[in-house]
């Protein structure tokens, strides 16, 4: 048995075309490149199992006669693992696009994203007991008072603290454009 040099270019040239798009920063490319990768597995595996021949079914044909099929389960199981990875780099690329895409102006020259993150009552929790406080009461919301202040930033209405931005001691919150 003789391996077929043309399938050997084609998974050659799979496997660099799939490579070259794999290390690129853009997720389509990335995910074409796992394709391109998991069809130049498939070809490889079909290549390197011999030649065709008949069905492997007990009785059929003569054993030499019959093609392998672990070669069969190998792609049928590269096919699979291919559609996941596929299903989950397109799982990432639609929450990379809905993150990404701009709802609009927010100011001017600003662009406020879609998924801005809001601290929850939880987040206040967590935030007060690490600045000292007994805790803040998760359902209140209202931060009108000025009796918890202890940065000394003062209640502006503007949510910062000391240094002026808008986090609180809690997880930043996008402010619009691009991070």
């Amino acid at each position: 048995m003789s391996p077929n040099l043309t399938l050997l270019a084609l998974v050659a040239g799979l496997y660099v075309a799939g490579t070259y798009l794999l290390l690129e920063r853009s997720l389509t490319r990335v995910l074409l490149g796992v394709l391109l990768l998991g069809n130049g597995t498939n070809v490889l595996l079909v290549s390197a199992g011999g030649p065709a021949g008949e069905a492997p079914f007990h009785g059929g044909a003569e054993p030499e006669e019959m093609s392998d099929p672990l070669v069969q389960a190998l792609v049928l199981t590269a096919i699979v693992i291919t559609f996941g990875m596929a299903a989950f780099l397109l799982s990432l690329i639609r929450r990379g696009y809905e993150l990404g895409r701009e709802s609009g102006p927010a100011g001017e020259g600003e662009s406020a994203l879609v998924d801005d993150v809001v601290d929850d009552a939880e987040d206040r929790r967590v935030a007060a007991a690490r600045r000292g406080g007994s805790g803040a009461d998760p359902d209140d919301t209202d931060d009108t008072d000025d009796t918890d202040d202890t940065d000394g930033a003062g209640d502006d209405g503007t949510g910062g603290d000391a240094d002026g931005d808008a986090t609180d001691g809690l997880l930043p919150r996008a402010r619009g454009g691009r991070r």
